[in-house]
């Protein structure tokens, strides 16, 4: 029998407060405290919210007071017909708070989780039902070709226009923890980066919003060693209100160590073979149209930029 993902061994885990994102006193009731005791007793790791969750949602909707160097929907995407796609969905808090800034009937979040674990997409239908003219729920195993495929010809296809969408964000938040999860979820991303959710030759490619939350680092690093290959990203930057403040990482004056990077596909490896062994693709191999190993150094600069700061 195949190990339940969202009841690993030994889990034992309670509900999130999001003391951090300022969100805590109004959090909706459909994520608060009580919602996500039951919803983990029955779902597992997918009925708790997230830290970086938290984060992710103080981005997508902040307070007057906050100021982004990128905002999730910028002002030349104000008037395009968005179409966003959230891996790893979970209980649904981020996708419920995208919504809002969402054009029913235009736009469209579609949000995922494995499909290994049905239950969890009736979670996210229940929760979601009050936003269900903007966001669907689809079953998403990563890694998996063929989910790909059946998600695209539901919404990516040229074959029909009321199925010609194409992809101009990707949603991921507190995904970067399981080892053997590394190398699927990059290939998803891989996946939803390439066409037909996209054309090489847009004039602007998917902005991937990645918040994480460093857990275990020597396990986490390899993750970002392969992404750094196929795409650029870098964190995003935030700053108070007042003229006289400065740009800084945001997340950088959080209890934890929690970043957001916004990424895009490197152009180039459109023409990169993508290696079929997860090891291999952890490896590096394919990345810059060789079979050599080797990884990026961003998210280690990084790093060693913060200790010095």
């Amino acid at each position: 029998m195949t190990p339940n993902p969202n009841f690993p061994a030994n889990l034992d885990i309670h509900a999130s407060t999001g003391t951090h994102s300022h969100l805590s006193d109004h959090l909706d009731t459909r994520f608060g405290t009580n919602a996500q005791e039951t919803a983990i007793r029955q779902y597992g790791i997918a009925g708790r919210v997230w830290e970086a969750a938290y984060a992710m949602t103080l981005f997508i909707i902040p307070p007057a007071t906050i100021e982004f160097d990128l905002p999730l929907v910028d002002a030349l995407r104000a008037d395009d017909r968005i179409t966003m796609v959230e891996l790893g969905s979970g209980s649904g808090l981020v996708a419920s708070t995208a919504a809002r800034l969402l054009k029913p009937g235009r736009d469209l979040f579609i949000a995922t989780d494995l499909p290994e674990v049905q239950e969890v997409c009736s979670l996210l239908e229940s929760n979601l039902a009050s936003d269900q003219k903007s966001v669907i729920v689809q079953p998403l195993s990563w890694g998996n070709p063929a989910d790909a495929s059946r998600l695209a010809s539901l919404y990516f296809t040229d074959d029909d226009p009321l199925r010609s969408r194409k992809m101009t964000h990707i949603i991921c938040s507190d995904l970067v923890y399981f080892p053997e999860l590394l190398a699927p979820l990059l290939r998803t991303l891989l996946h939803l980066s390439s066409p037909p959710f996209t054309s090489p030759s847009a004039t602007q490619q998917p902005s991937l919003f990645i918040s994480y939350k460093i857990r275990s680092l020597a396990k986490e690093t390899a993750f970002w060693s392969a992404f750094g290959l196929w795409f650029d990203f870098q964190p995003v930057l935030m700053k108070n209100g007042s003229e006289k403040s400065h740009w800084q990482r945001f997340g950088s004056d959080f209890d934890d160590t929690t970043f957001l990077f916004v990424a895009h596909r490197r152009h180039e490896s459109f023409d990169w073979k993508v290696p079929l062994s997860d090891p291999d693709l952890l490896g590096g191999v394919g990345a810059h149209g060789s079979d050599t190993r080797k990884g990026d150094d961003t998210f280690e600069n990084l790093l060693l930029m913060m200790m010095e700061d």
